[in-house]
């Protein structure tokens, strides 16, 4: 969803005066006047040709609009096509700098944010971007068609007042450290998209209607069900811009698309694209070679980041009343032996994730404080007990810990919930049986969890994998129809309201909401609110610290694994890089951003 794009700009300090950027804490990176970011080349050629193969697990598309609920749009369309008031910068957090807008003002109150526009700024269409556009996409994203997390998100934003035809100012209804960087990360489209006979139509009907953006690049071929072309418009007002400068260089950006993982990594080796980013550590260790890598033609890189770590997890649908026991939930955690897993499977490639926010600085250790236990106190009686004492850490199954030892402690759990095993099978007092349902739109899927299950049977639970095709799998996850399924959630370094999307109460009922686990709790609300309220990094810190503890010890997400670098295979004939890597890069979107096509 295009609303994670914007995380990368979350938050910033309110001066009382215009500026080119906002930073959070301190001063941005990035001066006035700076001519272009570190991590380009601004002499990079412009020209070739870029081929990808779609990042999405949906085999095709069925739309252009990436903002509706119904159908899937193309890979990376969003990014490339739509321009915003700012945009961040890949070598440091929580920082904008002007793109559509030439400087930005936030009231001293902290109520409104005041945007002026370039008079050079361009749609697609050869139009200037106006005030009346970016109010137009406001109200879209917030109306009745597009997802429930663009409102939840914006739920603090009073509305958009056109000041003139390139001045803009957000109201807000309550001071708000993030959202002033928030609506200026929102995309912002032409009020001419979707208009035909003269009337606009409603948004939910703009399907195959080309997008009018500002962003550097427009639809060019199309063969549905195979690929999409990307055509950069030689005409980008923003092309010299310092904030664009040695960035969108190649001509063309192609997105293939295959019908499953084996197809796209022998299309990748007998060179039909150019570059591919791998998540699985087996195809990574074992499988990718051929002629082509012996020849130099294609080659492996890790790129280290310094990326949060995310939130990679079995996600545990509360909704379901077998998993409403917290007990219960920490018992399943307690069988997986994620230690042999990375032994055996993932040839040691990963790292344990633990909590929301690992590798930020609001990654939380040891015992609470005396901030976070102020914050906490209030809620007792919602709040896990443990959670007021030593953060979560995952069980192990090395060293002194064992899997058997894990499985006793599980056991004695389920048994305090109210669940023995009788007539060979887990059962509550009703007789009931503990009987839950994995469900993945991956076959392949079925690999990595049976460990999982092979642990949950010696304690008399019986986990069924079922795997189902993407978009009856999209659905279920829309109407919450699962028991427990796998997600990656991806960090960020500076929380705030999509938290609210992710773990509030009112998105726990809201269908389409990020919500998985059915997280309804006053605690977890009030310690939201404490993060998207706090003025300063020191009020910041305990929210989210809070908010990061009941979650762990509620466990609602069953903790899997992460990894520190970007594993990508690429061709070094055709493709050249700059010598830096911005260490918040994102994988293909840095590569999209700052690579060149060799001569």
């Amino acid at each position: 969803m295009r609303f994670w794009l914007i995380l990368s700009l979350w938050m910033c300090a309110l001066p009382a005066w215009a500026a080119h950027a906002y930073a959070l804490w301190g001063s941005p990176r990035y001066a006035a006047g700076f001519t272009h970011f570190d991590y380009v080349n601004p002499g990079a050629p412009k020209g070739g040709e870029l081929r990808l193969v779609s990042n999405l697990r949906t085999s095709t598309f069925d739309k252009y609009n990436p903002f509706t609920i119904k159908g899937n749009a193309p890979a990376y369309l969003s990014s490339l096509m739509f321009d915003s008031l700012l945009v961040g910068s890949l070598d440091e957090t929580a920082t904008g700098y002007g793109l559509l807008a030439e400087d930005v003002d936030v009231a001293p109150d902290g109520l409104s944010a005041t945007f002026r526009l370039r008079p050079e700024a361009r749609f697609h269409n050869g139009k200037p971007v106006l005030a009346q556009d970016v109010k137009h996409s406001f109200d879209t994203l917030v109306g009745p068609h597009t997802s429930p997390a663009y409102k939840t998100m914006l739920i603090d934003v009073a509305g958009v007042d056109m000041l003139d035809n390139r001045t803009v100012r957000y109201r807000f209804r309550q001071p708000n450290r993030e959202l002033p960087l928030t609506v200026g990360g929102l995309p912002v489209f032409s009020r001419d998209w979707g208009v035909e006979g003269g009337k606009p139509k409603p948004f939910d009907q703009v399907v195959m209607d080309t997008p009018i953006g500002s962003g550097p690049y427009k639809i060019g071929p199309v063969r549905f069900g195979k690929d999409i072309t990307y055509v950069r418009d030689p005409q980008y007002w923003a092309r010299d811009l310092n904030v664009r400068k040695g960035a969108a260089n190649f001509d063309r950006i192609t997105v293939k698309i295959y019908k499953d993982a084996t197809a796209r990594l022998e299309a990748l080796k007998a060179g039909e694209f150019d570059l591919m980013r791998f998540f699985s550590a087996g195809d990574w260790a074992r499988r990718v070679n051929g002629k082509k890598f012996d020849s130099g033609e294609l080659v492996k890189g890790e790129f280290a980041h310094k990326l949060p770590s995310g939130f990679q997890s079995y996600v545990l649908n509360t909704r379901r009343p077998l998993l409403q026991d917290v007990r219960v939930r920490e018992a399943l955690g307690l069988a997986i032996d994620y230690e042999w897993m990375n032994r055996q499977m993932f040839y040691g490639a990963y790292q344990r994730v633990n909590g929301l926010f690992g590798n930020t600085a609001c990654e939380t250790r040891g015992t609470p404080s005396p901030a976070e236990l102020a914050l906490m106190e209030p809620f007792r009686k919602d709040i896990p007990a443990a959670a007021f004492g030593p953060m979560t850490v995952p069980p192990r199954t090395d060293g002194d810990s064992s899997l058997r030892a894990n499985l006793r402690r599980a056991q004695a759990l389920l048994k305090e919930a109210g669940w023995e095993v009788r007539d060979g099978a887990l059962r509550n007092a009703q007789g009931q049986a503990m009987v839950l349902e994995y469900m993945d739109s991956n076959e392949g899927g079925v690999r990595t969890i049976t460990p999982w299950i092979r642990s949950l049977e010696k304690l008399g639970i019986t986990l069924r994998f079922r795997s189902v095709d993407f978009a009856l799998y999209q659905q279920r996850l829309q109407k919450f129809d699962f028991d427990i399924t796998s997600l990656a959630y991806q960090g960020t370094n500076n929380p705030g309201q999509e938290f609210a999307d992710m773990f509030g109460s009112k998105a726990a009922d809201t269908e389409d909401s990020g919500n998985f686990p059915g997280v309804k709790s006053p605690a977890v609300d009030a310690m939201i609110a404490a993060m998207t309220s706090a003025k300063t990094e020191a009020q910041l810190l305990p929210a989210c610290h809070a908010l990061e503890r009941i979650i762990a010890h509620s466990h609602y997400l069953l903790p899997q694994w992460t990894a520190a670098t970007h594993r990508m295979a690429y061709n070094a004939w055709r493709l050249a890089r700059p010598a830096q890597v911005p260490p918040y890069s994102s994988g293909e979107a840095w590569v999209m951003d700052t690579w060149w096509a060799r001569p």
